[in-house]
């Protein structure tokens, strides 16, 4: 069939796309490489294509020649469904297990733990792709001056090349704005642009082809693997919609494909929606496209790129390095073979607040294992929430990245499974508040999973709640304390008083795990479940001291605070052990994997903030101690395990080490797309580099601003702007030659603080509008001053 729609051909069009891709080039910071990537050759795999996301509907383009392939998400797109999945012998063994515990006899505990408490059935359903859009362009096959680039200054997808004198331009991008993948397709000839187009999807699902220019795709989230073979075959129904809008030319279909055929230039829409938010997707599916139809290609990028740069805008950061003029993965395998590239270094940082704008934005669902972006109908550990580790770091960005907003899912995240969470509070453990264990999904599950080696670990809920805190203490939103975050603070603290049981005059956790690591039993076994793991305890007093505090500020709840007061003064003190190590357990058990990714013990150190390298500097060295010895044994060998590291170094002040596993990530654990490798891809790597990146620049986790507190000596000249500090600072650093040139403080909120000055340098003086502003040394090299919300202050260090 032909349909010939009205020709609305505007060579302006092109003239204004032109001038506004012009002006978003030119908006890089002066004497800075531009944040590209870019590529000679279009995607072969999956982990060479670039992701797009506006926070709920991402894509990974492939930018192919003949055939473009954009493998397409939506955030909801989850199979299964919210039902109970408490074990129903839990409770009744779960004294007997403490008592084996107790007794030296993990293995029988752990056995016994693995038949009562495991959820039925024991895994959670995954996170699956929606489809992938199809698009074939006839007679490309052969083409010169191919480049393909992700422009994250503008979060906008590029694909160019030549098929003879023609010179063909593709644009991407995911609007958040107007929630639908936008596809632009140009051409340096009028009646060149020449395309098919379908949506296909590996399995449930069906692709329609609805008339001239439209077509669309209708199917469900089903889990059907072995994995999930007692998962009933339910999950969530969605519909996308794929919708061209051409400017001349003739369009075309039949059952398999659309078709435009000697258009001047043609804008492609996708849209889509699940039935998790709403009651009929087709329906919501439509409607997106709708409200495009008509909006001119030009107003649609624009506020697009207006819109993420209101986010990515506010920080920078600059290292002088010669500009490369190589592609990216050609970059990264120089990296690989020990060439220095301090430009790569900034591009991944850049890369990790891209990636976190384009996965996470107030209203959607919080960044999973992968983001957004996902292939598989069964994904490595179900592309689901992991939060022994992995969904944390996730965010470890935002606070200090100035992106604050983007942890707001995060905290939808722990509110949705808070219902879940009581019930496996009160029939598992019979405890008061709430509990999540170490994984969670789109449904709110809060069960312990998959076996005993990792879901028995009620910790989850209790750390996701210290970034309610985290925020506040970024923000000093009182309103947030009160409204939010307190209430769910208190709910995970009153699981952890009744749970927590006495041992040789301590509170300790049990039956848990030091998360996924074994330890050798007495009897000589290597077994995981224990009692009173170091990093459990060190959440518990984490989460104890903030809720004082907060029940302070707040004028709140008393008697509450003074039980919290008097267990925390019960809790294990950090240990150290028979090599001058942290201990990771209450005993000081020997490992038998001691080169082991997670190195959960040392949480006191980072993010926590227990352990400080001047606070408490011979708990700072076992940190050290046991972090050595880790990487003596392999650690680091999964990309978040190495982007840990980084920040471990940072907080030890160790700029060079720190250094020295920023680029371990990159040449070890980075895909030629940037994206993180564990094996397979995670995201959390990408996200945990960036803020170890942003945590050798500032820190403000021991009551104190430290400015450049682990700058490597490689980064000798540079700058970063907009850093957010605890205490509601925004700041800006310029060095050269390993120490500061110039400083800004702006503040948020009226307050004292402390600066730490970078090593071997003092205060020169701190200005507001040119006049002094009086500051007073500590005996401990602080600089005390008190800041005016609102203003803005000069500081000069020698």
């Amino acid at each position: 069939m032909v349909h010939r729609p009205s020709c609305r051909v505007q060579c302006m069009t092109v003239i204004c796309c032109l001038v506004l891709v012009q002006t978003i080039a030119a908006a890089s910071p002066a004497g800075s490489e531009r944040p590209l990537l870019w590529y000679r050759q279009p995607a072969t795999t999956w982990n060479e294509a670039l992701p797009v996301g506006n926070g709920r509907l991402g894509g990974m383009v492939f930018g192919g020649v003949a055939r473009e392939r954009i493998q397409l998400n939506e955030e909801t797109i989850w199979a299964g469904e919210k039902r109970d999945r408490i074990n129903p012998e839990g409770a009744q063994n779960l004294a007997e297990i403490r008592r084996l515990l107790f007794a030296g006899r993990p293995l029988e505990a752990e056995s016994l733990a693995q038949r009562t408490m495991i959820a039925i059935p024991k895994r959670l359903p995954p996170y699956q792709p929606l489809a992938d859009l199809l698009m074939d362009f006839p007679g490309h096959e052969r083409v010169t001056e191919y480049s393909r680039e992700l422009a994250l200054d503008s979060a906008l997808a590029r694909v160019r090349y030549r098929v003879g004198d023609v010179l063909y331009t593709r644009e991407i991008f995911s609007s958040a704005v107007d929630q639908v993948i936008v596809i632009r397709l140009t051409a340096s000839r009028p009646g060149r642009v020449t395309f098919s187009a379908t949506l296909k999807r590996e399995q449930d699902a069906e692709t329609q082809i609805l008339g001239p220019g439209r077509a669309g795709i209708e199917g469900a989230a089903i889990a059907r693997g072995v994995r999930h073979a007692d998962e009933r075959k339910v999950g969530v129904r969605f519909y996308g919609s794929l919708m061209i809008v051409p400017e001349g030319g003739q369009m075309r279909y039949d059952v398999n494909e659309i078709s435009l055929e000697g258009s001047n230039a043609a804008t492609v829409f996708f849209a889509a929606a699940t039935d998790y938010r709403s009651r009929d997707p087709l329906e919501a599916s439509e409607g997106y496209l709708a409200r495009v139809e008509s909006k001119p290609y030009k107003q649609l990028l624009s506020a697009h790129v207006s819109d993420y740069r209101t986010l990515f805008d506010r920080v920078s950061f600059t290292l002088s390095h010669a500009q490369s003029t190589l592609p990216t993965d050609e970059r990264l395998k120089r990296l690989q073979g020990g060439k220095s590239d301090p430009g790569l270094e900034e591009l991944y940082f850049h890369y990790g607040r891209y990636l976190l704008i384009s996965s996470s934005r107030p209203g959607t669902l919080a960044a999973n294992l992968q983001g957004i972006w996902n292939d598989q109908l069964e994904p490595s550990w179900d592309s689901k929430f992991t939060i022994n580790i992995n969904t944390e770091m996730n965010y470890w960005p935002a606070e200090v990245c100035n992106l604050g907003e983007l942890h707001e899912p995060l905290f939808d995240l722990l509110e949705n499974a808070l219902d879940d969470g009581r019930r496996v509070a009160k029939q598992l453990y019979g405890a008061r508040g709430f509990v999540v264990h170490h994984n969670t999904d789109l449904w709110g599950h809060a069960v312990p999973i998959d076996g005993v080696g990792s879901g028995i670990w009620p910790m989850g809920g209790a750390w996701l709640s210290l970034h309610l805190w985290d925020h506040y203490d970024f923000t000093r939103d009182r309103e947030f304390l009160g409204r939010r975050a307190y209430p769910m603070m208190k709910e995970a603290a009153e699981f952890l008083l009744d749970y927590m049981v006495d041992h040789d005059g301590y509170l300790v956790t049990g039956p848990s795990l030091s998360p996924e690591n074994r330890y050798r039993a007495p009897d000589g076994s290597a077994v995981k479940l224990c009692m009173g793991p170091s990093m459990d305890t060190q959440i518990a007093y984490a989460l104890f001291s903030r809720l004082i505090e907060a029940s302070v500020i707040l004028d709140r709840d008393p008697e509450f605070r003074a039980r919290l007061t008097a267990q925390r003064d019960h809790l294990v003190p950090p240990r150290i052990g028979k090599h001058g190590q942290l201990q990771e357990w209450f005993e000081d058990y020997d490992e038998p994997d001691p080169g082991h990714r997670h190195i959960s013990h040392l949480f006191a150190l980072h993010p926590g903030n227990q352990i400080t390298l001047h606070g408490t500097p011979a708990l700072a060295q076992a940190a050290r101690v046991s972090l050595e010895r880790r990487l003596q044994a392999g650690s680091g060998h999964t990309g978040w395990s190495r982007a840990w590291i980084v920040n471990f170094w940072a907080r030890l002040g160790e700029g060079n080490l720190a250094h020295e596993h920023i680029v371990a990530l990159l040449a070890k654990s980075t895909l030629p797309n940037l994206l993180d490798t564990h094996p397979p891809f995670q995201i959390d790597g990408n996200f945990g580099g960036t803020a170890g990146i942003a945590e050798m620049l500032l820190q403000s986790h021991a009551g104190e601003i430290a400015i450049l507190p682990a700058l490597p000596s490689v980064w000798g000249k540079g700058s970063v702007t907009g850093l957010r500090a605890r205490g509601a600072l925004e700041i800006d650093i310029a060095w050269a030659s390993g120490g500061p040139t110039t400083i800004a403080l702006r503040t948020g909120v009226d307050g004292p603080h402390k600066l730490r000055p970078p090593r071997g340098q003092r205060l020169v003086n701190i200005l507001e509008k040119g006049k002094p502003v009086p500051a007073q040394a500590t005996a401990e090299g602080l600089l005390q001053v008190t800041l005016l919300k609102g203003k803005e202050y000069r500081v000069t260090f020698r």
